[in-house]
């Protein structure tokens, strides 16, 4: 077995290397252990394509053995398990594999083993792709080698191959870090975390509120005796999560002036009480991005960027693919991809974003939400009508049913079908699921973009 306890003994050498998992992350945390001499052997219960096109490109291009459609005895003859993040930790083979005593370990924290490179996690219920992208932004042309990576669709393991074949000096990571992926902790030691907010979601996974937010947590475990937790403090429940670590902590704030970052009357000052840029010359408009702004204004100040850089990003940031994503507008009706949307505070922030009348599309594979928390942001707002559809969709019609015009069909195919025919000129089409993809798509990409398909054909049936 290898000893994980002391990160800088680790040595992965002719070592028996299990990865579970063949999604982006786990095929590349498989070809970074083959670059560091590992005999690596790969392990999927899935048989979709993807997964058999990850499997063959492992075993053509980089000689190592896969299976697919099963998990056999042959995953417990090794020294280290790296999981995939859809793995729970609770699963039938993690168990077994802990009752062996092998060693287990997630996709970030293994990649992270193998960097000596600062790394700014960001992670939270909603916001995190935003934010990461606009620090990104801030810091990329002060700070030439920053790279982005993580639960975006970049794995880590892919970035820190690339750093070890190709060296270059002062890389910064920055990592959108999920809460599976904290699940298997170890030594994964960021300079700085960004907490967006607390809000329920992946019930379905963590069971309760109480361990979800304890895996949030997890991103500041190994935090560096002189780094920052940058976190939203207008969120009560993540105030109060993080408050054992006060001596390291930079809140943000829309309400307060104990900040950074402050604003007054329709103006956001920064360090040393300055003008900075007002809110109506942000790229991107809503409360949900104001807080984006200025979780990445602070850590970019923490940063020592200058002024100018994150100022540039704030006035020409042009916001994330699937997130409240302009479509297109055809009959005086808009078209909106939220498809990122998978939790329910993500749909009221989405909802909230609009003054014209809403046909909203809610579905998808229900990860324990409750959607009676719509209820009051419906009525309020000019939602007019609900199409609902997928695993979740029979539950959404029941709760949501008497408040609004709601209509129940099998699949996203048939929502905008049935959104198109509901829409009439001055209102928003908005896909914003409030659910995880993956009754019907591989993640929020595949159906974001499966939306847009359907709306660039929209005189063809879908």
């Amino acid at each position: 077995m290898i000893d994980i306890n002391q990160k800088n003994k680790i040595k992965l050498k002719d070592k028996k290397v299990i990865v579970i998992g063949l999604g982006m992350s786990g095929t590349e945390a498989a070809k970074l252990a083959s670059h560091l001499g590992a005999k690596v052997y790969a392990s999927d219960i899935g048989t979709d394509k993807k997964t058999h096109y990850n499997a063959m490109s492992l075993m053509q291009n980089h000689h190592i053995p896969v299976e697919t459609g099963i998990h056999s005895e042959r995953i417990y003859d090794a020294d280290l398990w790296i999981i995939s993040p859809g793995i729970p930790k609770d699963s039938k083979i993690i168990l077994k594999a802990q009752s062996k005593n092998i060693p287990i370990v997630g996709e970030i924290e293994f990649a992270s083993w193998f960097t000596k490179a600062k790394i700014i996690a960001i992670t939270g219920s909603n916001g995190k792709t935003t934010t990461s992208n606009l620090l990104y932004e801030m810091v990329r042309n002060h700070k030439k080698n920053t790279i982005i990576a993580g639960n975006m669709g970049i794995p880590f393991s892919e970035r820190v191959l690339n750093e070890l074949k190709k060296p270059k000096n002062n890389i910064i990571y920055i990592l959108e870090i999920s809460s599976f992926q904290m699940e298997f902790i170890k030594h994964f030691s960021p300079s700085i975390v960004i907490y967006t907010n607390i809000t329920p979601d992946h019930l379905d996974r963590h069971k309760s509120m109480e361990e979800y937010i304890n895996m949030k947590m997890m991103a500041v475990k190994n935090l560096k005796p002189d780094g920052f937790i940058v976190y939203n403090s207008d969120d009560s429940r993540l105030s109060q999560s993080i408050s054992g670590f006060s001596k390291q902590l930079k809140p943000y704030s829309i309400i307060k002036n104990d900040t950074l970052f402050f604003i007054k009357k329709n103006l956001i000052f920064g360090p040393s009480k300055k003008l900075v840029i007002a809110k109506e010359d942000l790229s991107l408009s809503g409360k949900h991005n104001l807080y984006n702004f200025l979780a990445a204004a602070t850590t970019s100040v923490l940063m020592k960027i200058p002024i100018n850089h994150i100022i540039k990003a704030m006035k020409e940031f042009n916001g994330v693919e699937h997130r409240l994503e302009y479509v297109n507008q055809i009959n005086g009706v808009e078209f909106i991809n939220d498809s990122k949307a998978t939790n329910i505070n993500s749909v009221i922030v989405a909802i909230e974003a609009f003054q014209k009348p809403i046909v909203l599309i809610l579905g998808g594979y229900n990860k324990g939400a409750n959607f009676r928390l719509l209820l009051p942001h419906i009525k309020s707002n000019n939602v007019k009508s609900i199409i609902s559809y997928g695993d979740a969709g029979e539950h959404i019609n029941t709760v949501l049913g008497d408040a609004v015009r709601s209509v129940l069909v099998s699949d996203l195919n048939s929502a905008v079908k049935r959104a198109l025919s509901e829409a009439t000129p001055g209102d928003i089409v908005l896909l914003s699921p409030g659910c995880a993809s993956y009754d019907q798509f591989e993640n929020f990409e595949e159906r974001g973009n499966f939306f847009k398909e359907c709306i660039k054909k929209v005189e063809l049936p879908c």
